[in-house]
């Protein structure tokens, strides 16, 4: 192992209105969240989806403002959905998201959970693209659903052939209920692709043909690079019996206050009715405050943090250069999370079989962690293609993300 593992972070790349830069690193460590306390303090945690950001301060004005006047009571009205019906005009010129057709749940992964019991039944197949985030196979195999993969090409993107094949079978081999979902992620956690208007209609065609039904997560929409444009999934023709999911918990660091907004098709509305009332129930009164400022206020803040996480991306792949060759990025389009292919570095994979849970460690992040006191996500809890990966989150300060790279480098040169 490295012989000084201390850490020497200095905020020299500091920017002014970057809210990736206002924060140091001894600021972070007194946070309680889980990415700061999973580890111990002599490792820098990349890994888990929070920011090392303070909140925005529209956002932050409207928890103070409800704490002072003690709004803390039972969550009530439409203002969560009008927010992000407004959003959607404005930032993808989206004006079909009916308020209407909306209801609010705890999650987005809650929400995955109820959308997929309104079109499937105990013991049918969902499909997903992996790799893919890991709780997808969690959380719907314990809700009794079957996974079955369509793993993405080797660009990081759905390959269609691929995913027809994964749909026929499914179709085939369909259950007493005849019924059959695909979760797809838009965009693609963990290789940042946005997926196209052109590749979001080709599968909506896909899944109308073989009659299976879109559930897409879309919790990571906000996050777009330049160079990308995100497209809500049901904004495509042929989407109109798709359901969706999102929130501004990743786009504006609000993991801890609980509150996520289901989205219904046009075709999709009945069905979106029978999901009980008390799911709504689960959602935080403040989360729906603090995510309702986000979607409406806090624009100028948001494009304020993705020139950031430009900059980072652009500085990331630079250090990826030079520090590690034989490893090879997955340029992200959207979110803040990098994909990294280190199989060329011949790490061991060594993990048990069954679901995966997002802190389990094989193979190179395994090593990392131990022998760079740097904390990634292991590439195999995102299932088949995963395993010899790191997922990196990114959305931290230039001198923190260079840090770390320096210690991976150290680490390798000196054979651990």
């Amino acid at each position: 192992m490295m012989a000084d593992k201390s850490v020497r972070v200095c905020d020299c790349s500091r920017k002014e209105g970057n809210p990736l830069e206002e924060l140091t690193l001894e600021q972070l460590r007194r946070r309680t969240s889980m990415k700061w306390r999973a580890y111990p303090a002599d490792v820098l945690p990349l890994w888990v989806a929070e920011m090392d950001v303070n909140l925005a301060p529209e956002v932050a004005e409207a928890i103070h403002r409800a704490v002072d006047a003690g709004d803390t009571g039972y969550p009530h009205g439409k203002g969560y959905a009008q927010a992000i019906s407004e959003f959607a005009t404005r930032r993808w010129q989206w004006d079909g998201l009916s308020v209407g057709r909306t209801r609010v749940v705890p999650d987005v992964m809650l929400g995955v959970v109820e959308m997929l019991r309104l079109v499937t039944d105990p013991g049918d197949t969902v499909i997903v693209n992996s790799p893919v985030y890991a709780p997808f196979y969690a959380f719907v195999s314990h809700d009794g659903r079957n996974v079955a993969e369509a793993p993405l090409g080797t660009d990081g993107r759905i390959d269609f052939n691929t995913l027809q094949d994964a749909f026929a079978r499914a179709r085939k081999s369909a259950g007493p209920s005849g019924k059959v979902g695909y979760l797809l992620c838009n965009p693609h956690n963990p290789t940042g692709a946005v997926h196209t208007a052109e590749e979001l209609q080709t599968t909506a065609e896909l899944a109308r043909r073989y009659d299976i039904r879109v559930v897409s997560d879309e919790i990571h929409a906000p996050l777009i690079m330049p160079g990308a444009r995100f497209t809500p999934y049901l904004s495509v023709p042929g989407a109109e019996n798709g359901l969706a999911l999102t929130s501004a918990s990743k786009a504006w660091n609000l993991a801890g206050l609980k509150a996520a907004l289901a989205i219904a098709g046009p075709e999709s509305a009945a069905e979106l009715r029978r999901m009980p009332e008390e799911v709504g129930h689960g959602a935080s009164h403040l989360g729906l405050i603090a995510h309702t400022a986000a979607f409406s206020s806090a624009g100028d803040w948001l494009d304020a943090l993705l020139r950031g996480l430009d900059e980072n991306r652009t500085l990331l792949g630079q250090l990826v250069e030079e520090h590690l060759p034989g490893v090879r990025l997955l340029r992200p389009q959207g979110t803040y999370l990098a994909w990294l292919d280190c199989r060329e570095l011949g790490f061991d994979e060594e993990h048990s079989a069954g679901i995966k849970v997002v802190s389990d460690l094989s193979g190179p992040a395994r090593w990392f962690v131990n022998h760079a006191r740097v904390a990634l996500s292991s590439g195999h809890v995102f299932g088949t293609g995963g395993a010899g990966h790191v997922r990196l989150n990114f959305a931290t300060s230039q001198a923190i993300l260079t840090e770390a790279l320096s210690r991976m480098r150290s680490a390798l040169n000196a054979g651990g």
